[in-house]
């Protein structure tokens, strides 16, 4: 299956930066069934792969490991990084999603899965970098 994950420069940049300084190889990027529209973007920085993992280089020495049942809601995703004023994120633009939430955490896809994609351990403190890249703040 041909995974089409678009990362910005300064998103490499930032990626790679993140997964140095949490003594990580890899991070994978995934969804979850959340929010007010459906999806939600997940992020793990992980030791080692799982078996059912596929791994996209996006920049040299950046790895970004999506599980196997994550591809199609994926596929289709940029990244970027933006600031604004003293606060910077990531941000997710997905061109596959009909639909994005007014806060911008969550989004919708036409004829969606109902797959469970749940993050790992350390989802809950990297996803709070985790925006779309359409919300108006």
């Amino acid at each position: 299956m041909n995974t089409q994950i678009t990362v910005s420069p300064t998103a490499c940049d930032h990626i790679r930066k993140q997964v140095e300084l949490t003594r990580s190889r890899f991070l994978r990027l995934g969804v979850k069934e959340s929010g007010c529209n459906g999806y939600m973007y997940t992020l793990d920085f992980l030791e080692d792969t799982l078996s059912d993992d596929i791994q996209v280089e996006v920049a040299d020495g950046v790895n970004i490991c999506i599980h196997q049942e994550d591809v199609a809601l994926v596929t289709g995703t940029e990244i970027d990084m933006v600031t604004q004023g003293l606060n910077s994120a990531l941000v997710f633009k997905n061109s596959n999603a009909q639909s994005y939430c007014g806060c911008g955490e969550s989004f919708a896809l036409s004829d969606q899965d109902t797959n469970d994609g749940e993050g790992g351990e350390n989802s809950a403190s990297v996803s709070d970098l985790a925006t779309d890249a359409t919300a108006q703040t």
